[in-house]
């Protein structure tokens, strides 16, 4: 396959699609913004696109609930034509509010290949109030998310107000016994957090930042990959290009940043299949 197409998700509150949309054409694929109306209307159809994306942003004014009634509209309307688009091996990403829809409809977490059932939730941060600051993470290796490939450490920005993750005992077990849990937030040397404020910027339990479905194929995050494009987005960078100055170099702009690479994962991976 020559070409692989992604749908970004757009409207009703949705506020990452254009930055969601070009960081994937910057990880090599072709994107298309599409309305959620035009899915539901068959304007557009599901089944000529490999990679979905739900993105950021407040989908419905996060009314009920992050991603509470975007899943039900999804799922109302679309469920069907999702779960064949998984079936057929395709991509789910969400990010942020895409995670908390994921979470909502029951793609995620996807035990024993039931996409349907909610069985986590992401609730109201510890903080008591809304974030918007940059984290460290610490990938899984031996988790099966497609998009965490060959990745040890990462930092992006997080923007949200209900990124704690939950669920009980029993679930979290299963998560972890089956690699599910694909990212953690960490501290700078990289060890996990341990639910330390701020490097745990909501008090999700186990640091979980994002978890995957068991195949890998369906990946949800809080963090924004698609706020770390370029190295100028980092909030040390211009700290980085002092540093570099005095050593006699000059920082190299078009740089592949990690943000832009966990997408590449994704692309790669539908173009080999």
């Amino acid at each position: 396959m020559t070409d692989v197409n992604v749908l970004v998700l757009t409207g009703y509150g949705l506020n990452c699609d254009h930055e969601t949309a070009f960081a994937f054409e910057k990880a090599g694929a072709k994107s298309r913004r599409v309305h959620i109306n035009a899915l539901i209307h068959h304007e557009v159809f599901l089944k000529d696109f490999q990679i979905l994306v739900f993105g950021g942003g407040f989908s419905w004014g996060d009314d009920h609930g992050a991603g509470v009634l975007q899943a039900v509209r999804m799922k109302t309307h679309l469920g069907e034509d999702i779960l064949e688009f998984v079936q057929k091996g395709n991509l789910v990403l969400g990010i942020c509010n895409g995670f908390q829809t994921l979470v909502n409809i029951g793609l995620l977490p996807g035990f024993d290949g039931d996409y349907s059932k909610r069985s986590v939730a992401l609730s109201n941060n510890d903080c008591g109030n809304f974030r918007n600051d940059w984290v460290a993470l610490k990938t899984n290796p031996p988790s099966p998310c497609v998009f965490t490939q060959g990745m040890d450490f990462l930092e992006l920005p997080v923007r949200h107000g209900e990124g704690k993750f939950y669920c009980d005992a029993e679930n979290l077990n299963r998560l972890i016994s089956a690699n599910q849990i694909a990212l953690q937030y960490a501290l700078p040397n990289g060890t996990l957090a341990n639910r330390k404020f701020p490097e745990n910027p909501n008090g999700s339990i186990c640091d979980i930042a994002g978890i995957c479905d068991p195949t890998g194929r369906i990946f949800g995050l809080m963090p924004h990959p698609e706020g770390f494009l370029n190295i100028t987005n980092h909030p040390q960078w211009t700290l980085q290009k002092e540093t570099l100055k005095r050593q006699g170099q000059k920082p190299d702009f078009s740089a592949i940043t990690l943000g832009v690479r966990l997408l590449q994962n994704g692309v790669a991976y539908i173009r080999e299949s």
